[in-house]
């Protein structure tokens, strides 16, 4: 029988807990399965906003003493909220136990709703025209801090009879450089009797950390990966992204030939358009020599504004020339709907300020 937590233990984080994992603490308490299971249910599928007999009404008094006394739940108070003319978009200022701030998006498209959702507080990659990169790395976000701000959006769209659909790894930070934590949290996202998000409902971008992708390609990850390129060449990309330096395009590339062949699986590869710098038909050429034979789509996204940075997002007239080029090497492209941009809520805008 496990022995009680020390008092001066850290309390378990149930929502950084896989459900096999909470049946396993339960029933080492000596308590029925059945009790794991339906704590379960409140956890994921009621959303509950509290770990007390009022929000788990079912859950044995002598249970939930025991969950109180060496037990916790993540549940980010909102600093902020900001809700976007469009009528699609809502941003969410969530503080964490230790005062850190981080981002998470609502967004509402034809026929689903989508969180996107951080896995740092900032980011270390430093890419120049991010929001997020320009206020550099606080810290990793433990699984339990990811799978709260999709349980966040779960509980708003409960309340309105709806449901979370999709969820993107591309708010705050670089999955791939908190990689376990957000695996788990991945994985504890994807459980059939929780949030039930299948795994192609679940993009991860990353802005092209090699070891990362390699690793998702090995342990045959199911989410869908995502690589953010900006640039064709090795010295365009260094000047845009300073990740380049670590892991130049050349490596970068090989990795996602290895991961698509791999997992016989598309890459979205995610292209900013920068007014002048990376728009123009003879960059689409050079993404189309770049990409051949992987299997990929790209998303062109209009540069978002951010203070640090002084580019234009390209024009639309730019981009639809720059999607027919690619169409010549038969490489699918979308351009990316703009959402929440008056609330800096934009890809590449996240920074953890109201």
């Amino acid at each position: 029988m496990q022995q009680p937590a020390s008092p001066h233990a850290s309390p378990t984080d149930l929502h950084g807990l896989t459900r096999d994992e909470l049946r396993a603490l339960i029933t080492s308490w000596d308590f029925s399965p059945v009790h794991a299971a339906r704590l379960w249910n409140y956890l994921y599928y009621e959303a509950a906003g509290a770990l007390d007999s009022d929000a788990m009404p079912d859950i044995p008094a002598r249970l939930m003493e025991r969950l109180q006394a060496e037990t916790a739940l993540t549940i980010p108070p909102v600093a902020h909220e900001a809700r976007s003319t469009d009528g699609f978009t809502r941003k969410y200022l969530l503080s964490l136990a230790d005062g850190k701030k981080i981002e998470t998006v609502l967004m509402r498209f034809t026929g689903r709703v989508t969180a996107c959702i951080s896995s740092q507080a900032g980011c270390a990659m430093g890419c120049v025209f991010c929001a997020t990169g320009q206020m550099g790395f606080s810290r990793h976000l433990a699984a339990s801090e990811i799978v709260a701000q999709a349980l966040h959006v779960r509980r708003i769209l409960k309340a309105q009879g709806e449901r979370l659909r999709n969820v993107v790894l591309m708010g705050m930070g670089e999955p791939l450089h908190n990689y376990d934590a957000v695996m788990r949290a991945c994985e504890i996202m994807r459980d059939g009797s929780g949030l039930a998000l299948g795994a192609r409902r679940i993009t991860l971008s990353t802005v092209g950390v090699v070891p990362g992708i390699m690793r998702m390609a090995n342990e045959a990850s199911p989410i869908h990966l995502a690589v953010s390129l900006h640039a064709a060449t090795q010295a365009e990309r260094r000047k845009l992204v300073p990740a380049a330096k670590r892991w130049p395009l050349d490596q970068l590339i090989d990795a996602c030939r290895y991961y698509a062949e791999k997992l016989n699986r598309r890459i979205f590869f995610e292209w900013t358009l920068i007014d002048g710098k990376n728009d123009t038909e003879d960059h689409a050429h050079a993404v189309g020599r770049l990409l051949t034979g992987i299997h990929a789509q790209v998303n062109l996204i209009p540069l978002n504004p951010t203070a640090a940075y002084d580019g234009a997002p390209g024009h639309t007239s730019a981009a639809k020339k720059f999607q027919a080029v690619l169409a010549a090497y038969n490489l699918p492209s979308t351009i990316r709907q703009r959402r929440g941009i008056d609330i800096a809520a934009g890809c590449g805008q996240l920074a953890a300020m109201s």
